[in-house]
């Protein structure tokens, strides 16, 4: 269970970072990922299991790929 707790905290720190890099705020991120702001912020404490459809969301609105996001998770 460790193991899998580490990869939500490693997505949690990249999504925040990508996001951040971008200029969006958690609240505007969310909105452009049409996500709602809770469950956003739940994604970067790592307290969600994120589905690929929202990984898909997440990733398309940052501008990149799935294995882009993905990168050295």
């Amino acid at each position: 269970m460790a193991k899998r707790q580490e990869v939500f905290v490693r997505l949690d720190q990249r999504v925040r970072g990508l996001r951040r890099e971008q200029g969006y705020s958690q609240e505007s991120f969310a909105y452009a990922c049409e996500l709602d702001r809770t469950y956003m912020g739940g994604i970067e404490r790592g307290e969600r299991n994120v589905g690929l459809r929202n990984i898909e969301r997440i990733a398309s609105t940052l501008g990149i790929s799935l294995s882009e996001l993905m990168d050295g998770l």
